[in-house]
């Protein structure tokens, strides 16, 4: 049997093929790669229906299985996505800053792949796709491990992959899922200093946790996604409610859902009932602080632990607050830099929130649902950063990438 390192150790020479492909043979190969998803419908179905089988037997949630399951509708704007990043720029080889120093040098960065990039991620089988993508256009070789609940379909979308970067003249080790059967592949891949150079985790915290807990390279963070909406002072409620249905509602297991609602208390009395009937009459169970018990009382009394839970359910806290301040000392305690959203009329306010909320995405008059790169113009995203370096928020084409220093010169030597 293959081990984790051998795939990376065929990887590493991967990516210093993809290195050498210029934008037109990678195009080239993404348009094909969209292509035999289309094609392949029938294929991957069957797979799909399997793993959704095993998911109901073992009890997983409406939530997990939404997230699993991969029909035609899904293929369909998977290859689109796969369109739109042939599309976008490569950032490979870019440049900028050139600048000349005093002795005639000219200086600047340009833009280089991160080498081979370690992905663990759980149900969700079109992030297979979506990062195979990515990681072709940005020149990175991929070692793809997904959860055990999406065996199949990623064992054939593997498959489909592989096909098409053989077709295309691309070493299929560039792209390799990585064994879900035992947990030990995701201890392996993510002690592999030297031969992978970072680790991007997306599901659960607690997965999150074990790999940043246990990794020896790098790992890009994103441990849950607690995403607030501060409804403010005389807000529009028509669209507090429209803003809260579709951040709460729309899809309540993924990680920009909405998870808190903080209502200013001069909003409270006339808006609060109405958004919370809007949101109980969606089936969300609401629980509320005491202001927000009164106000509505089919509201359940929320505990301590209601503040900063991510529920991917629908479930939904709501606390009234003073003022904005009180709002974003809510927001800095409880959020997890994720996404943080304002309804207000205030240009003030939605000054002051942009400026003074630290979420990877600050929305004004805006869903949280937005906070995904498709919706931002990334076409698709290997996943979305909450630390800081070295990206913040979605990852796409250009957070792939790293800057090396380029120097031309006419012979100049050092002196001193």
């Amino acid at each position: 049997m293959t081990t984790v390192l051998e795939q990376a150790q065929r990887a590493r020479v991967a990516a210093r093929g993809l290195a050498k492909l210029g934008r037109a043979e990678k195009d080239r190969a993404l348009r094909a790669l969209a292509a035999r998803l289309r094609e392949s419908v029938e294929r991957i179905t069957p797979a799909n229906t399997k793993d959704i089988e095993r998911a109901k037997a073992i009890g997983l949630s409406a939530a997990m299985i939404d997230r699993l399951t991969m029909g035609a509708k899904t293929i369909e704007s998977t290859a689109v996505g796969v369109e739109y990043i042939v599309g976008l720029e490569d950032p490979v080889g870019s440049r900028r800053e050139m600048v000349q120093r005093p002795n005639g040098l000219l200086v600047g960065r340009q833009r280089i792949p991160l080498g081979t990039i370690g992905m663990i991620y759980e149900s969700r089988p079109n992030v297979t796709i979506d990062s195979a993508a990515l990681c072709l256009k940005s020149g990175n070789a991929v070692l793809l491990r997904g959860g055990k609940e999406a065996l199949e379909t990623n064992r054939m979308l593997g498959e489909i992959v592989a096909e098409t970067l053989t077709a295309a003249g691309i070493s299929p080790d560039a792209v390799q899922i990585v064994s879900a059967e035992s947990r030990d592949t995701i201890s392996e891949l993510i002690s592999l200093s030297g031969w992978v150079d970072l680790v991007i985790p997306r599901g659960g915290e607690g997965l999150i946790r074990y790999v940043t807990e246990h990794a020896r390279v790098p790992v890009i963070q994103h441990f849950k996604g607690v995403c607030h909406l501060f409804l403010d002072l005389a807000c529009d409620v028509e669209m507090a409610i429209q803003l809260a249905l579709n951040s709460k509602t729309q899809r309540p297991g993924v990680c920009n859902a909405l998870e808190c609602l903080l209502v200013h208390a001069g909003t409270a009395p006339t808006a609060l009932p109405a958004i919370a009937k809007a949101l109980m009459d969606a089936g969300v169970e609401l629980r509320g602080c005491p202001t927000t018990c009164r106000l509505v009382p089919a509201a359940k009394p929320a505990s301590d632990a209601d503040w900063g839970m991510e529920y991917l359910d629908k479930i939904l806290a709501i606390r009234v607050v003073d003022d904005i301040d009180q709002a974003m000392e809510h927001v800095a305690r409880y959020g997890s830099n994720h996404t943080e959203a304002i309804c207000t009329s205030s240009y003030d306010h939605a000054n002051r929130w942009v400026r003074e909320v630290d979420a990877s995405c600050v929305t004004v008059n805006a869903s949280t649902r937005f906070n995904d790169g498709g919706q931002l113009g990334l076409g698709a995203e290997i996943g979305i950063s909450t630390s800081k370096l070295h990206a913040y928020g979605p990852m796409g084409l250009e957070s792939l990438t790293s800057e090396k220093w380029v120097v031309f010169g006419e012979g100049q030597v050092r002196q001193g």
